[in-house]
């Protein structure tokens, strides 16, 4: 059952809630596809049809009825931040019920807001949960008990050092510079006192956290699935997160041979 035909000013109103709608996902780590996908499935819903242009910064949306000839386009930027797939997957049901029950808008805009308020994981527990997260990682590499504990201890530093330096809007090339020198540096101390008999995992593993994995994927993705230039972007951005980890780890290594170990 089709939703009856919007009024022109439907078609502006439909467009600044898929405006909100897909920026939330790109800049909550969605793929590509699936915002494209979500945008032209909830459009339908409403009689209009969508046109969306994704990168790297903004987005570029076009919603129009074709019965009534009312076009609206509008170029939103993407809000800063780091995936948060809780709200990816809210938004993502929330399409389908806009498409399966037919909510009407000013319901599916009270859902949004309700999603966009719920907290995120506290600073502290999440900061204790990539620790643990590391310190796992360190044990599948065959790293010891003390090695663990490195990477536990240098977790919990360099991922406080990105969390700061976030929150004061430092370029994220220079935080995962910084965050990957202070975590290899702190877990540098084993390899300096040779404690444990795997120091050297506790270094190699301590910046592990920092890896881009979910730029990385939806790189693939979107490379995949046609979506090129996103891919790219997404490819090289992730490409220089890497160049930075690695730079800052050097940097500990340099330290390191410096002191004759």
């Amino acid at each position: 059952m089709a939703t009856e035909r919007q009024t022109p000013s439907d078609v502006r109103r439909v467009s600044e809630f898929l405006q909100t709608f897909c920026v939330v996902m790109l800049a909550g780590g969605a793929q590509t596809l699936r915002v494209e996908r979500n945008a032209r499935r909830i459009g339908t819903a409403y009689g209009m049809a969508v046109e969306l242009a994704m990168f790297s910064r903004h987005i570029m949306l076009t919603v129009s009825d074709g019965a009534s000839g009312e076009t609206c386009t509008a170029v939103r930027s993407l809000p800063a931040g780091g995936p948060n797939f809780t709200r990816v997957q809210a938004l993502n049901a929330l399409g389908w019920r806009m498409v399966n029950e037919h909510l009407p808008l000013e319901d599916a805009w009270r859902e949004v807001e309700h999603i966009l308020s719920l907290p995120s994981v506290p600073p502290l527990r999440l900061c204790l949960l990539v620790a643990c997260a590391n310190a796992a990682f360190c044990r599948l590499f065959d790293g010891d008990a003390v090695a663990m504990l490195l990477v536990f201890v240098a977790t919990l530093i360099g991922f406080s050092v990105r969390q700061a330096l976030s929150r004061v809007g430092m370029n994220p090339k220079i935080v995962y510079l910084c965050a990957a020198f202070c975590a290899s540096l702190t877990a540098s101390c084993g390899v300096v006192w040779q404690l444990g008999t795997t120091p050297q995992t506790a270094l190699g593993v301590s910046v592990l956290f920092l890896i881009p994995g979910i730029p990385l994927i939806n790189a693939v993705q979107d490379i995949l699935d046609g979506h090129v230039l996103m891919g790219i972007v997404r490819a090289v951005q992730a490409g220089m997160l890497i160049a930075a980890i690695a730079l800052g780890l050097s940097l500990t290594m340099l330290l390191v041979e410096g002191a004759g170990v």
